[in-house]
């Protein structure tokens, strides 16, 4: 394709990516799959291409709204790119928008406009709001601030780069060493990383559909936050274990090859297609203490069929995602499901239902790549007044628990940010059900309070 071409696919897609109440990823992988014609190297350039300009959405649209053009438009996002980012003159836009075969048409009155107000400038400038340069969308602001700090713009920073390549390395069949040999065979290049004992960070952006270590199950993608969430559940070989939302089945590959295959892990879901895809990844790693159980809400009777029957329960709740924008940028401006408004009652209501499966003495795992606190810390604090059999295991007694060095926080929960970490953004909080004797000595004990007393007690 010819650099005109490859600009008109860019504009191309992100008008598909605007119109199509799908995320950008998916829509990206539907208009190359419906395009085959398409080559590897053009296919990569119109996706990094494509990909920049979403991630400079905000800045972008501050400089064209700016100049007086009307509408950001994915034309008049191209242009701006292209002048701004790319530092392409005048000159050289006007040839590429040459109304030529395969090209852009040429410009209109107002973009001409457009591209001569833009011209010679730069993306950065000092007038632009701070909220503007990080890309942080009116909505989240007032919340990201909140659970940030002083943390604030470094951490929108880093949420702006485009996420590494991790992998996780099925300890089923293979450990961090042969797997970063198996790989090197077909020139990919990967080293360990700092933090999960399973993880591989991989150099580039090599394709690995058609590659032996991945088609064969010896390593999985998910990110290393993600692999940190599934050390925390701190399961062990026999265990009952359920992934309450399991979703694409990462986690619950991770806590099975944990296992050893030895025991039962229950992927649950309420989207069955989404679990029968998971389970074609569960066979390709070799693993076979796993079942799927699709659920007709958080509320399904099998909950309470199996109530306090399991040693460990993930709830992974639906978030706003915040954590992941690096790897879905048009996430901050797109609103694709629930709002935080529904989300909120939506993840207590999941909480409190998946609690029932916990045993006496077993843990609940709440997770979820969000960096709110409402959607983390304040979740559990709700939680745990209405669930007073329920405490927190501090996260550093897992991590020493499971031998896994020393812990990646500090604190009582596991809280993972990109400019700390270099993972996505994640939340987990590891809580546990008291025994029976301890439930019932605090009961006896509450017995025993003269009625009188508590009365007073509770006045003062």
């Amino acid at each position: 394709m010819t650099p005109a071409a490859r600009l008109q696919a860019v504009i191309d897609l992100l008008t598909e990516i605007d119109e199509t109440p799908r995320p950008a990823d998916a829509v990206m992988s539907a208009y190359f799959r419906n395009r085959r014609y398409i080559g590897s190297k053009d296919r990569t350039h119109i996706a990094q291409t494509s990909y920049a300009i979403l991630r400079r959405h905000a800045r972008l649209g501050w400089w064209i709204e700016r100049t007086g053009f009307p509408r950001a438009t994915p034309r008049a996002r191209v242009l701006a790119y292209s002048l701004l980012e790319e530092r392409r003159n005048a000159g050289v836009v006007l040839e590429m928008f040459s109304g030529g075969k395969f090209a852009p048409a040429r410009l209109t009155d107002d973009e001409l406009a457009l591209v001569t107000a833009l011209d010679t400038h730069t993306l950065d400038h000092p007038e632009m709001p701070e909220t503007v340069r990080v890309e942080c969308p009116d909505w989240a602001e007032g919340p990201m601030r909140a659970a940030l700090g002083d943390r604030f713009a470094v951490e929108m920073e880093k949420l702006l780069e485009a996420a590494p390549l991790d992998l996780r390395v099925n300890s089923m069949k293979a450990n961090q060493a042969s797997a970063i040999k198996a790989l090197s065979k077909v020139q990919i290049v990967a080293e360990t990383t700092q933090w999960s004992p399973w993880g591989l960070r991989v150099k580039g952006r090599p394709q690995l559909a058609g590659v032996g270590a991945f088609k064969d199950g010896l390593v999985e993608i998910q990110d290393e936050g993600s692999q940190l969430v599934a050390l925390a559940v701190a399961p062990k070989p026999g265990h009952q274990v359920v992934d309450f939302c399991a979703g694409a089945g990462g986690k619950t590959l991770a806590i099975a090859a944990r296992m050893k295959n030895k025991g039962r892990v229950v992927a649950c879901d309420v989207l069955e297609k989404r679990l029968k895809r998971a389970t074609e990844r569960f066979r390709r790693a070799g693993l076979h203490n796993i079942e799927a159980h699709p659920l007709t809400s958080e509320r399904d009777p099998w909950v309470k069929r199996h109530k306090r029957k399991f040693d460990r329960v993930l709830v992974d709740a639906p978030c706003s995602g915040t954590g992941t924008w690096r790897r879905n940028p048009d996430a901050r401006w797109r609103q694709l499901g629930p709002g935080l408004e529904q989300l909120l009652p939506l993840q207590a209501n999941i909480l409190d239902s998946a609690a029932r499966l916990v045993k006496p003495g077993g843990r609940l795992i709440y997770a979820t790549c969000s960096m709110l606190h409402d959607e983390n810390e304040g979740q559990v604090a709700a939680f745990l007044e209405t669930h007073p059999d329920f405490t927190v295991k501090p996260i550093a007694e897992v991590w020493a628990e499971e031998e896994a060095g020393p812990s990646p926080v500090e604190g009582d929960f596991l809280r993972l940010t990109p400019a700390r970490h270099d993972t996505d953004g994640f939340f987990a909080a590891v809580l546990e059900r008291k025994a029976e004797e301890a439930v019932a000595e605090e009961d006896a004990g509450m017995e025993e309070v003269d009625p009188a007393e508590l009365a007073t007690a509770i006045d003062a």
